[in-house]
């Protein structure tokens, strides 16, 4: 039998689980908490996991991470010595099986708190209701990219079945919290509202830095640039049709401009075709994934979020820390971040022209796009704190405890 003191780590390969003891070295009377998501990777769900396990009082939390696929090289950036990472090795599609797995690795975990992230890993409240009963959390960071509006009536009736498998709800924006109280029809005691933080030390505003890629060094040059995973929900090929559509009303400031996309993801290669295609592809560079976008961020003149659904968007949030003027889709928890005019310039999703309507806006008014980007600054620092996010994750998870 295996013990209380003891943490199996598992993975998953082929179906077949393998098994490696580790011994408790931490206080034993820690909240043992179980992070459940589809993938750990680079993304803003992820980085509030990382950020809370980094920030929240070591000697109270113990942690594992399950991903039904994989733990990626993101989990580089956990700094908790006590953390174990479980690899189910989900197959591509509808895997049932991944769900009994989780089943016999939580039956072998025994944690206090189980907390999913959005709809790919809700399913796992049942494993975990038959797996010991924990505490279980669900937080909604966005919706799904398949369903950036929420009207998926099948993902609806999920989240209302498997509602009472779950002890309370998070949502990182009052979209989601309105949505989820008055679509899903979850009770709003049971709905908990914890916006995302930033942290305000690492990502901070300063002179402009010179950008290390041939043609963007230029002090001339208009930069702009976007954070991302690129694939259709974030619509970073919005954006570069837009830079297109400003070289056919403005050519001296396109001369100007230059469009970095930092990250990577499965439109890459079409978004290289499309900046070929419009001939604009002398003006982009797409970075891959990066470990340096607080610094990358300053070398930017603008921020531009083109998505297409967010939650309350952690790359805003950081481009408002750096001191950036910022363009952003209105979309999601958006509107709560930025107001037009004060703190960011709201454009429609999926509009290409009045996106590239806004940049030459901020293009030829520079004071009054700074300006914007100063009460940003100030936002973020009052509202959207890092230890205030901290803090509340921390209440809410010692306050289900039983």
């Amino acid at each position: 039998m295996v013990k209380r003191d003891d943490v199996l780590s598992w993975n998953i390969i082929n179906g077949k689980p393998t098994c490696k003891k580790y011994a408790h070295s931490w206080n034993p009377e820690a909240m043992r908490i179980v992070f459940l998501l589809y993938r750990l990777d680079v993304g803003g769900l992820e980085t509030v996991v990382v950020n809370l396990i980094n920030r929240l009082p070591p000697a109270h939390f113990e942690y594992h991470i399950i991903a039904l696929t994989q733990c990626g090289a993101f989990k580089k950036r956990i700094q908790h010595p006590h953390v174990r990472f479980h690899d189910l090795n989900k197959k591509a599609g509808k895997d049932w099986l991944v769900w009994f797995r989780l089943w016999q690795l939580l039956k072998k975990i025994k944690p206090d708190l189980v907390h999913t992230c959005n709809i790919g890993t809700l399913e796992g409240v049942v494993p975990a209701f038959f797996a010991g009963r924990p505490i279980t959390i669900h937080a909604e960071h966005g919706r799904d990219s398949s369903d950036p509006h929420g009207e998926n009536k099948t993902y609806i009736r999920l989240r209302k079945m498997l509602n009472p498998f779950v002890d309370a709800f998070v949502c990182v924006s009052q979209d989601l919290y309105s949505w989820l109280t008055l679509r899903v029809s979850i009770p709003k005691t049971k709905v908990h509202l914890i916006l995302n933080g930033v942290d305000t030390q690492h990502f901070t505003p300063g002179p402009r830095l010179p950008l290390p890629y041939p043609g963007f060094a230029n002090t001339e040059s208009f930069i702009i640039g976007t954070v991302g995973r690129l694939w259709p929900i974030k619509d970073q090929a919005n954006l570069v049709t837009a830079l297109a559509n400003i070289r056919q009303s403005d050519p001296e400031g396109f001369q100007r401009c230059r469009l970095i996309l930092m990250g990577d993801g499965p439109q890459r290669q079409e978004i290289e075709s499309l900046a070929h295609h419009l001939n604009v592809a002398d003006k982009l560079w797409i970075t891959g994934w990066r470990d340096d976008i607080a610094q990358l961020l300053r070398c930017l003149d603008l921020f531009v979020l083109p998505s297409l659904a967010e939650g309350t968007p952690l790359t805003i949030l950081e481009a408002m820390a750096t001191g950036l003027p910022i363009i952003a889709t209105r979309v999601g928890g958006v509107a709560d971040l930025l107001t037009e005019g004060h703190t960011g310039t709201l454009v429609p999703p999926g509009d290409p022209n009045a996106l590239a309507q806004a940049i030459l806006t901020h293009l030829h008014n520079p004071a009054w796009s700074q300006n914007l980007g100063k009460r940003g600054r100030y936002h973020a620092e009052t509202y959207h704190s890092l230890e205030t996010m901290v803090e509340s994750y921390r209440i809410l998870f010692q306050g289900n405890r039983i």
